[in-house]
């Protein structure tokens, strides 16, 4: 991915304009690495989980206790990526996002070392931050 793509996505993502095909979970990461690396962690969280929400809406998905926005998962990956970030600092933007999705924290999977299935996949878990139960985030 290239600045220009980077810059691209983000800047459609803030519009509501990444069509649901296009916002899989390296877009996610993407764009999760991107705010967090201009915002910071704190700033970056509460502009995802607005962006994420409207994106949702404006593609289709409701924002329910089983589906749409989830609130661990974004937290924790926030949390993820700003470790990610503060560690990749001297690279360009497009330089993290590439080092990132050879990084095992870009596998669908990842959270599963912080979290049991039945856990995150709850919908408490998906309303409202719960606590990892298997291991600390960094």
């Amino acid at each position: 991915m290239t600045d220009a793509e980077l810059e691209d996505l983000v800047r459609r993502f803030n519009a509501c304009a990444v069509p649901r095909p296009e916002w899989t979970h390296a877009a996610h990461l993407a764009v999760g690495l991107w705010h967090v690396s201009r915002y910071g962690r704190e700033d970056a969280l509460v502009r995802l989980r607005a962006g994420i929400t409207r994106l949702n809406e404006s593609n289709g998905v409701v924002n329910s206790p089983t589906s749409g926005y989830h609130e661990t998962v974004t937290r924790a990956y926030v949390d993820l990526l700003a470790d990610f970030a503060a560690r990749h600092a001297e690279k360009t933007a497009a330089e993290r996002v590439t080092a990132l999705f050879a990084d095992p924290l870009s596998d669908r999977k990842a959270l599963f070392r912080f979290y049991s299935r039945p856990l995150l996949e709850s919908s408490a878990a998906r309303l409202d931050w719960v606590k990892p139960d298997l291991a600390p985030l960094p």
